[in-house]
């Protein structure tokens, strides 16, 4: 036995949203959404013919008022599953929240880990680059400064001048923060 909406509350839920100006319609019905008379029409056919669909394209835009309406539908697997993830969007609970939470963490640390691992955030001149001040003071006062203007090994003399122009810049940085200091 499967109960559906009343008619009032989808009439109420297809009035609100249909007035909203930057609701999403699908480019095939975007010509035919263009008052909110028409939009109207859509959402409540969109509505009586498939709610999973109705809630996974609007269901942010519903309040908690307008989601409690839709209990009557939970027996749908679909329908469940929107409810409760717009639910946990809505007001999550403190569980919720430490899975997001360790979620972000993790993802961070991906991200970090494949910096490490790629060698390019953490190498020499990417962190010179990066802060150059930060670098002279706990790495580059310790380094021998002939080293950099030297040509490296399997450097072309092209490469050289790039990297002593690089350098010039960098310096002038340095001293920039130095004297700002």
């Amino acid at each position: 036995m499967e109960s559906a909406l009343t008619g009032e509350a989808m009439e109420a839920i297809s009035q609100r949203l249909s007035s909203l100006e930057n609701l999403y319609f699908p480019r095939a019905l975007q010509p035919t959404a263009i008052n909110p008379s028409q939009r109207k029409s859509l959402l409540l056919d969109l509505l009586s013919r498939d709610v999973a669909v109705f809630l996974e394209r609007y269901g942010s835009q519903l309040t908690f008022e307008e989601l409690q309406e839709f209990d009557v539908l939970k027996d749908d697997y679909e329908v469940n599953w929107h409810l409760k993830h717009l639910r946990s969007v809505i007001s999550p609970t403190t569980e919720e929240l430490r899975s997001r939470s360790a979620k972000i963490k993790n993802r961070r640390r991906a991200y970090m880990d494949k910096l490490i691992c790629d060698g390019q955030y953490f190498s020499e001149d990417a962190m010179r680059e990066r802060e150059p001040f930060l670098h002279h003071e706990f790495v580059g006062k310790f380094q021998d400064p002939s080293g950099r203007s030297m040509m490296r090994p399997g450097e072309r003399w092209s490469e050289t001048l790039m990297r002593r122009s690089e350098e010039a810049i960098l310096v002038q940085k340095i001293r920039g923060e130095q004297q700002r200091l």
